[in-house]
């Protein structure tokens, strides 16, 4: 697999529906529970030429393995927004933090023959962890005109989290990684009509603990949703995942590969009070294909965010939205 352990630092879907619209100024918070389901395969051949008594006998055989991970994963990420203009847009700071379990798999079997005679070896291996994972700290700058809200993004990866190599199943990644982008979101009042992407490219420094280098990836999320009223909005959700440039490391082994994915699903979102605050509940989900060197499955996220509300008598409908 591509990227080490099959894992990218982007987890593809973060972005969502109304990633580029403004928010209010001042502080907001957002809890996500994060639930994936991934597996992979694959069959290596083997030959080796092996001589014992002076007898010389070609062996062959095949090694099939498959992978299962699941992680589930609960987030929270406090944000605070500037009330005053930075190149003439909204400027956002945010940090992600991590905790939840992670658990992983793989079963593996070993076919192989030497002439008339064949034997088949079969082994697995299980592991998880419950730990808190990596930092991410983000920046963002927002535009809005009219009907037209764009935005720009740096992230990065600061890998405090529970890692070790020796482990199956990792939280952290085990190194630090820069990402960066932009996005736009079309959000019409009148029609209730919303369209948002949001891409990026990722830089992954080295894991100090493996000298292994996952290469620079391009990332998209994209979602579409209509409006049912000024709280329900109903809609689709997808991403594409593309590696660049090939890993490098010590491995002995490296293929010139990519990782790559897609995924698709549906949403539904809903707006409320909450005091003087507003609330805002999303669930989407993904089923995941075409993937290529990487694990694929499913994914789901359900987010809750909290944030000042817009003033009444100042807000224009549907306005005062929330990122993901």
């Amino acid at each position: 697999m591509a990227d080490e352990g099959g894992v990218s630092f982007w987890s593809p879907g973060l972005y969502g529906s109304l990633t580029a619209v403004p928010q209010q100024a001042g502080w907001s918070v957002a809890a996500m529970y994060y639930h994936t389901s991934v597996s992979a395969n694959g069959n290596v051949a083997v030959a080796r030429q092996v001589t014992r008594g002076g007898l010389t006998a070609n062996v062959t055989g095949t090694i099939t393995a498959n992978l299962d991970a699941r992680g589930d994963l609960g987030i929270v990420v406090p944000s605070y927004v500037f009330a005053t203009p930075v190149f003439g847009g909204q400027l956002a700071l945010s940090a992600m933090g991590i905790y939840g379990r992670s658990q992983a798999s793989v079963d593996a079997t070993l076919t192989s023959s030497a002439g008339p005679f064949g034997f088949t070896r079969s082994g697995s291996l299980a592991d998880s962890v419950t730990a808190f994972g990596d930092l991410y700290p983000n920046a963002t700058i927002r535009w809005n005109q009219g009907v037209h809200n764009f935005m720009t993004y740096v992230a990065g990866d600061i890998p405090v989290g529970a890692y070790d190599p020796n482990r199956l199943a990792n939280v952290g990644i085990g190194h630090g990684a820069i990402d960066a982008g932009a996005g736009y979101t079309y959000l019409n009042p009148q029609t209730g009509h919303e369209f948002t992407a949001a891409g990026g490219f990722t830089y992954n420094f080295k894991n100090p603990d493996t000298q292994y280098r996952n290469g620079i990836d391009f990332h998209v999320d994209w979602a579409a949703s209509q409006f049912l009223s000024k709280q329900l909005l109903i809609g689709v959700v997808g991403y594409a995942y593309q590696q660049l440039t090939a890993d490098s490391g010590a491995l002995p082994i490296l293929g010139d590969f990519k990782s790559r994915v897609f995924g698709v699903g549906p949403q539904i979102g809903y707006f409320f009070p909450i005091g003087d605050k507003q609330g805002y509940l999303n669930l989407k989900g993904y089923k995941e294909f075409g993937a290529e060197h990487r694990p694929e499955g499913w994914n789901a996220w359900l987010t809750l965010s909290i944030s000042p509300a817009a003033p009444i008598s100042t807000a224009p409908p549907l306005r005062n939205m929330v990122s993901k």
